[in-house]
């Protein structure tokens, strides 16, 4: 007689785009805490992970950006176990399944129900058969995968060998992506922990100015009936501040000679209806935060630059180990 086969119930299918955070959680269960298998050179490393964040909207965006520095992808992941295998290719294969050794690894954290984010399909589809465990690998998964390997030796300290050129590409998509946005052209394998660092500050300042374009936008159509579809956060905050404090210095040159007065005379009539110390105190962050982004922007172009002559050294970053994102709160939900 051939061997029983195990009977798993079939996982519940991924909710639909739009679906809240909470509905994430509920379907991922245990509060959306996910255990994460991330391949080594010598091994494999389990870490727990909240796994709400890869289903959050800009997810390919926001995930590899918790991984530039080691403060902070401290504060999201949490190793479990790491362990060395003496023939780490037949530990998963399609034709023979898991390996012992990694099942009784895996079983020893996986909790219920929980699912298991791993960084290849085709482990995805052997552990799913091996194991009955419900696997997740698409696109948020591997920002996730590069993030780790790019902070390998400070989350899996047990890990002596390096990582090879081969091991860390593809680079991370959502990196690419904020470069690209701002101009800034970078082969795969020119990356380095600089530009790595410099374009997570770059991410950083691109957060900070736009959170509160939606609160702009509708504390600007509270009081006025101005066209500011187009306009960026700069000009946004600029408006407010003018309504709010009137007699201060602010760059009256982004506005048109028709949009000006009118802002003039809003001063007037909407006196009281904001906090205008947040108010200022947005204007503020926003102003910082495009000065701030200029000066990342012109030393990433130069790293860059660095990156494309041959056998160049890296270039020493300076900067701040922590950046302000402090939120601000007014009358109505934002400003």
């Amino acid at each position: 007689m051939g061997r029983k086969r195990h009977r798993h119930r079939r996982p519940l299918p991924r909710p639909p785009e739009g679906t809240s955070a909470v509905g994430f959680a509920d379907w991922l269960g245990h509060s959306g805490e996910i255990l994460v298998l991330c391949e080594t050179p010598s091994g494999f490393a389990l870490f727990n992970y909240d796994g709400v964040q890869l289903f959050l909207p800009n997810a390919i965006e926001d995930v590899w950006a918790y991984f530039a520095w080691d403060y902070m992808a401290k504060d999201v992941v949490m190793l479990r176990e790491f362990q060395t295998f003496e023939d780490k290719a037949r530990a998963i294969k399609l034709k023979t399944g898991v390996s012992d050794q990694l099942a009784r690894m895996i079983k020893k954290w996986l909790l219920p129900g929980q699912k298991l984010a791993v960084g290849k399909h085709e482990y995805k589809t052997t552990i799913e058969a091996s194991l009955g465990i419900s696997c997740l690998c698409d696109d948020a998964v591997m920002e996730l995968m590069w993030g780790l390997k790019n902070l390998m030796k400070t989350l899996v300290p047990g890990e002596n060998l390096e990582l090879t050129k081969e091991d860390c590409l593809p680079v991370s998509k959502g990196m690419m992506i904020v470069l690209k946005r701002h101009g800034i052209d970078v082969k795969p394998e020119m990356v380095n922990r600089q530009i790595v660092e410099m374009a997570q500050g770059l991410y950083e300042c691109d957060w900070c100015v736009n959170k509160h374009v939606g609160s702009l936008q509708d504390a600007l159509k509270e009081v006025s009936d101005i066209n500011f579809k187009d306009w960026d956060p700069l000009k946004l905050a600029s408006a407010l501040k003018i309504i709010c404090y009137p007699n201060e210095k602010c760059k009256y040159e982004i506005f048109s000679d028709d949009e000006l007065p009118k802002l003039q005379a809003l001063a007037r009539s909407s006196e009281g209806k904001f906090f205008e110390n947040t108010c200022l105190a947005i204007y503020n962050e926003i102003v910082w935060a495009y000065g701030f982004r200029d000066k990342v922007e012109r030393r990433l172009r130069f790293l860059v630059e660095e990156a494309r002559k041959p056998n160049t050294a890296e270039v020493g970053v300076d900067l701040p180990e922590k950046m302000s994102t402090s939120t601000y709160v007014d009358k109505r939900e934002g400003v």
